[in-house]
């Protein structure tokens, strides 16, 4: 079957240009955890959490406790300071979406793009921000600090102010989804940027992981279930496994580049298996064995591009402008479109049907809504079976990337 799959369908390809048209906006897919009600429920439960801390954690816990309490009385002086000053000054506040490196890239790089834009309105505002209370990576943490107004202890005051009435004011628009319709990240210059001592860290760490000195690099990255399972045990992501795919197919495609004279470097907080190459240097497993916060955003910054499959961890890329091969990318409609770095190119998987038995055309996925199933379920129900890129497929994908890049790239009339 799965040869008949790969005789039915040929390679999709789609250019993402410098300017994209706007279209109706679209939905958000992220919760927005940014909202909070205080309630006498939540209330009790948290001194009940507290008091425990308290008790297993001696002395230490109890002043930190202490520092935290101080934080909470003092919310309700700094919301009427807040509504004192609104007809002066709107402060307005967000909770980053700190737990997931996609969101906390993307989402965040699209607000500072839509902030440069709205810095002429007559209403002047007042942006800050806090950390959830998990981060995915502290050093872009670091870096999206410096562009930013972030205090922690206004966690308290924005829950606060948002239940009284006319808090919905206060809120910070931070997008709760990284659907840039009008390609404001693509026409925007990067806002993070790395010091000079993190760069020459960086330049040190590369070495040391067995890049040489200006030598071009690409990233690969595919993603499985490890990350997340690994991370948040106690809940349940296997409604994400239809995004998963083998980093073996990627194989052929990373020898390919290697000849071509780039390094190569698989990618990954998390992985399931380690690469079974082993006899060629140029070719670094970092997700398997020296994997760091730093290095995840330094080499995602500096990489030639990035090929990658659907997952968090090519936003970083794309907040630092570099172009990126999308390969296994599903699902492949409109909204998820416009999550893509600009100038890239991406492969979607294939969606055979049983019903019919063979892979289903452009038209019939946008007929059936199969173009957004963001849920493996969905594509269960539908009878819908999810088809990964063959070797050949992604082999295929970064040739052409790497001949854009040089100039050298003429696509075939039809």
């Amino acid at each position: 079957m799965r040869g008949a799959i790969v005789d039915t369908v040929r390679r999709s390809n789609l250019v993402l240009k410098d300017e994209i048209a706007s279209s109706q906006i679209c939905q958000a897919r992220v919760p927005r955890n940014d909202e909070f009600n205080l309630d006498s429920n939540e209330m009790i439960s948290f001194i009940k959490r507290q008091f425990a801390d308290v008790c297993g954690g001696g002395l230490a816990a109890f002043f930190k406790k202490s520092i935290n309490l101080f934080l909470v009385i003092l919310a309700p002086a700094c919301v009427l300071i807040v509504r004192i000053l609104r007809p002066f000054v709107l402060i307005r506040f967000a909770m980053l979406y700190s737990g997931r490196i996609g969101h906390l890239a993307a989402n965040t790089e699209l607000y500072l793009c839509q902030r440069d834009l709205a810095r002429s309105a007559a209403q002047r505002n007042l942006d800050i921000f806090y950390h959830a209370s998990t981060v995915c990576n502290f050093q872009l943490k670091k870096m999206l600090d410096r562009n930013l107004h972030v205090f922690n202890f206004v966690r308290w005051v924005d829950r606060l102010n948002r239940s009284i009435p006319g808090g919905q004011s206060h809120r910070a628009p931070l997008p709760n989804s990284d659907i840039d319709l009008n390609n404001i990240i693509g026409r925007s210059p990067a806002h993070l940027s790395f010091t000079e001592k993190e760069d020459l860290y960086g330049q040190k760490q590369l070495e040391r992981l067995g890049l040489p000195r200006g030598q071009s690099f690409i990233c690969f990255y595919a993603r499985d279930c490890e990350y997340l399972d690994k991370r948040i045990p106690y809940q349940d992501w296997a409604y994400h496994n239809y995004r998963d795919c083998d980093i073996d197919n990627y194989i052929p495609a990373v020898k390919e580049l290697v000849r071509r004279n780039y390094f190569a470097v698989r990618m990954g907080a998390a992985v399931k298996e380690q690469l079974k190459v082993r006899d060629e240097p140029k070719i670094i497993d970092y997700a398997s064995c020296a994997r760091s916060d730093f290095l995840d955003i330094y080499l995602s910054a500096r990489c030639s591009f990035f090929v990658s499959s659907t997952g968090g961890v090519n936003a970083v890329s794309r907040i630092f402008r570099r172009k990126i091969v999308y390969v296994n990318f599903v699902p492949a409609g409109k909204r998820h479109l416009f999550s893509c770095a600009a100038g890239s190119i991406f492969i979607p998987k294939k969606l055979y049907s049983r019903k019919i038995n063979r892979c289903l055309t452009l038209g019939e996925i946008i007929a059936t809504g199969a173009d957004e199933f963001y849920s493996s379920k969905q594509y269960e129900d539908a009878g819908i079976e999810v088809v990964e890129n063959t070797p050949e497929e992604i082999l295929a994908a970064v040739i052409e990337m790497d001949e854009r890049l040089k100039g050298n790239w003429h696509p075939d009339e039809e």
